[in-house]
């Protein structure tokens, strides 16, 4: 069983989640509780658990301060943060500290299930044999690939393979040697190849039927990825054959 640890200074949020949420359900155990930063520090430190459920505004020490001093002795430690905050500074601050997820408070059930589910598949992936970081390597590529189309974004890439989104670009550096971005771009290009063999679309269509919303920019990474332009590669007699 994984062990979960509950650190909120509102007695009925811990309450809740103690008796709400399916915890078995993923193989999970509550190993303790705490109701401020200090001591949720200290019981991480004496229980080690496996997941962290944590408030951000708490007396004595914050949910941002006590994950900043216990990352780099708990590099593999799943955390989730409930919070009734909104600010943009407290988010940018956590997704640095590697958590999985930013939930606000009221957070519904499904929610919490949610980032259950991908902090247990991410501790079953770095437990299991190394095979199965290209499997989940191979599944974002494809999944990459059959929606470049559209506003993906690494986030989006992530849930549907069920791991951090910063776990993941480590995953696609390692196994491509390319980051996220120029993955997604060269995937655009090669649906903008697909479409430029069709005469009927205009360069700018074709743009945006491949995931650019500017004309030029498109312009500029086709003729970085592709060594041509746009126009060039569709008037060349090779294109067929690409």
């Amino acid at each position: 069983m994984y062990k979960v640890l509950l650190v909120d200074d509102e007695e009925i949020i811990i309450r809740g989640l103690k008796s709400l949420v399916p915890w078995e359900k993923y193989g999970c155990v509550i190993a303790g509780e705490a109701y401020d930063g200090i001591s949720g520090m200290a019981q991480v430190r004496r229980l080690k658990p496996d997941i962290l459920f944590c408030d951000i505004r708490m007396p004595g020490l914050d949910g941002i301060a006590m994950l900043a001093g216990l990352r780099s002795e708990f590099p593999d430690m799943q955390t989730t943060i409930i919070t009734g905050y909104r600010e943009f500074e407290y988010a940018r601050k956590a997704v640095h500290l590697g958590v999985c997820r930013y939930l606000l408070k009221p957070s519904k059930i499904e929610e919490i299930e949610e980032s259950l589910k991908i902090m247990t598949a991410n501790i079953k992936e770095h437990s299991d044999v190394p095979v199965v970081d290209s499997l989940v390597v191979r599944s974002a590529l494809q999944y990459m690939q059959e929606n470049c189309a559209g506003k993906l974004s690494l986030q989006e890439v992530a849930d549907h393979v069920y791991v951090s989104q910063w776990h993941l670009s480590k995953l696609l550096k390692k196994h491509t040697g390319e980051n996220y971005l120029d993955l997604l771009q060269r995937y655009r290009i090669e649906l903008a190849k697909q479409l430029l063999m069709n005469p009927a679309l205009r360069v700018g269509d074709v743009a945006e039927k491949s995931g650019f919303s500017d004309a030029t920019h498109f312009s500029k990474v086709f003729k970085k990825v592709a060594g041509q332009s746009a126009l060039a590669f569709r008037n060349s007699p090779k294109s067929g054959k690409d």
